[in-house]
């Protein structure tokens, strides 16, 4: 299997996994991988000594923050599947794209917490809605840019009415 890691945008190496054998670049390595903890491992190649630790993982949108001997690095990978949906302009991240915000029930508008030309990230906060006496916060259901705030705080929304428009 096939993987690109990249750094930055411009910034990657290619590492190919294939019968216990690792590929960096095309060039084979060796590699031995220790397991400490869940998070944290040591690797020793060509005779020197890291100690990895994985700070944070989202395996949905394959994005890594690690810490390789005290320098932290974020990490984004992607599998041959992922690289050929990129180059048919059908990237998976584009699915975590937000639509625009309707409201889930009939309710009374508290609060606005964004503003147009925000960018916002899957699980922020974007209003308070107060419906049966409850307060209930809206929250960014994937990534986005508010475009337009169609209501104002104090505003009765009916259920399915944008509230906010999303691009």
């Amino acid at each position: 299997m096939k993987y690109k890691v990249f750094y930055t945008e411009e910034s990657f190496h290619e590492i190919e996994l294939n019968n216990e054998k690792i590929k960096i670049d095309g060039k084979e390595t060796n590699i031995d991988l220790v397991k400490i903890l869940d998070n944290k491992f040591h690797i020793l190649e060509n005779h020197k000594s890291y100690n990895l630790e994985v700070l944070h993982a989202d395996y949905v949108t394959k994005r890594f923050s690690i810490k390789v001997n005290n320098n932290i690095y974020d990490l984004n990978l992607q599998n041959e599947l992922d690289l050929l949906l990129n180059k048919m302009g059908m990237s998976a991240i584009s699915a975590d794209k937000m639509d625009n915000v309707k409201a889930p029930m009939p309710g009374l508008v508290l609060d606005i917490l964004v503003e147009i030309g925000q960018t916002v990230n899957k699980g922020d906060n974007l209003l308070v809605l107060e419906a049966m006496k409850m307060e209930n916060i809206l929250k960014a259901s994937g990534n986005g840019i508010v475009k337009t705030i169609k209501i104002n705080k104090k505003d009765a929304v009916e259920k399915n009415q944008i509230l906010i428009e999303m691009e």
